[in-house]
């Protein structure tokens, strides 16, 4: 692939694209939820290929760059249901349908197509994770990084060895480098981790995408304090896409809506999605400003002034979660129960310790 730093100056149109999610957890069988997912696919091309129209019309430029909000296509995982339920409902085969479906809709619009969604994997057929995919304007995967921090999912970092094992440590924060930019991907409330972020930009990302689906609010957020700080003290672009609500739920269908933003390198809100409804945040990223930016000396140049040596000892001397906790556990065993007690177990060993 052409590397970034030599196609002079661009500035690619990115959208964080707010839309309606439609869960599938709900529905009484395979089939009828298979259904839905197809459904939903097919809702998001309309949108997705008429709101590119509409821009290339206004900006004279055409989408580079399209980001969806968090598990657009399924919804979250229902309370009280087991892992291998939820995967056989709403999990993507890698090599199936409905990633050919979206890898069409990439192809068609001519752009590069982030999609968070829930992916079963043949290596740990008892579980499944959460994806950040982008799919290329040729419509292949072309990166795909798993969530590696959830609370009421199944991570890497819960069968760490046997994943370490099979895809190697260049898998967990992977970066991808287009004619445009160099990205990297940051899921939902692993915003609010520092690490995250950190280490794709160490890898050499410019633009952090971020599926998210989150409360919305007119003040700010937790969540959205972090998105700022993000960019800044990384001097990176951030494309975050919340959803515009969730109907179908127990919870009022519009608590999570509005909050999409485009944040420049220096925290400088871009572009911003309204509550809702179906939205859409758009704007020009100077990648090529950036890039003077990070190779600028002086205060302000953070990444460049890094001690990543001395941290990682720290880190190593650090206690937090365990890997592996889910290795040996039968995918009809894990629930949201379960993770939930798995943490309670961590704030126990991190209170003997001290250290909380």
């Amino acid at each position: 692939m052409t590397d970034p730093a030599a196609t002079g100056d661009p500035r690619p149109l990115a959208i964080a694209l707010q839309l309606h999610t439609h869960p599938v957890g709900s529905a009484p069988g395979i089939a009828e939820a298979r259904t839905l997912l197809a459904a939903n696919i097919a809702r998001l091309s309309v949108r997705l290929l008429g709101t590119c129209d509409a821009l290339a019309t206004t900006h004279g430029d055409p989408v580079a760059l399209a980001v969806l909000p968090e598990y657009l296509l399924t919804g979250a995982p229902p309370a009280g249901m087991s892992a291998a339920h939820f995967r056989a409902l709403a999990a993507l085969d890698p090599r199936g349908p409905e990633i050919d479906s979206l890898g069409a809709l990439a192809q068609r619009a001519g752009l590069h197509l982030a999609v968070n969604a829930y992916e079963a994997d043949p290596a740990f057929p008892e579980l499944y994770f959460q994806a950040c995919l982008v799919l290329s304007p040729a419509g292949q995967v072309v990166l795909r990084y798993r969530r590696l921090i959830s609370l009421y999912s199944p991570s890497p970092f819960d069968v760490w060895d046997a994943y370490l094992d099979r895809y190697g440590a260049d898998a967990i924060f992977p970066v991808l480098a287009t004619p445009f930019g160099r990205l990297g991907a940051v899921a939902s409330e692993e915003i609010q981790y520092p690490e995250i972020a950190r280490a794709v930009v160490l890898r050499g990302a410019e633009v952090l995408l971020h599926p998210t689906s989150e409360m919305g609010s007119p003040r700010p957020t937790a969540k959205e304090l972090a998105r700022r700080a993000r960019a800044a003290e990384n001097l990176a672009f951030v494309v975050s896409a919340n959803t515009a609500g969730v109907p179908g739920t127990g919870l009022p269908a519009y608590s999570s809506t509005g909050m999409s933003r485009i944040i420049d390198y220096e925290g400088r809100i871009l572009a911003t999605a309204a509550p809702g409804g179906a939205h859409c945040a758009s704007a020009l990223l100077d990648i090529g400003a950036l890039r003077a930016r990070r190779r600028r000396p002086g205060l302000a140049n953070v990444v460049t002034r890094l001690p990543v040596a001395a941290f990682g000892a720290g880190y190593a001397s650090g206690q937090g979660r365990l890997p592996n906790e889910l290795a040996a556990t039968p995918g009809d065993q894990v629930s949201r129960t379960l993770l939930g007690r798995l943490q309670e177990q961590t704030i126990e060993r991190l209170a003997r310790a001290g250290l909380i």
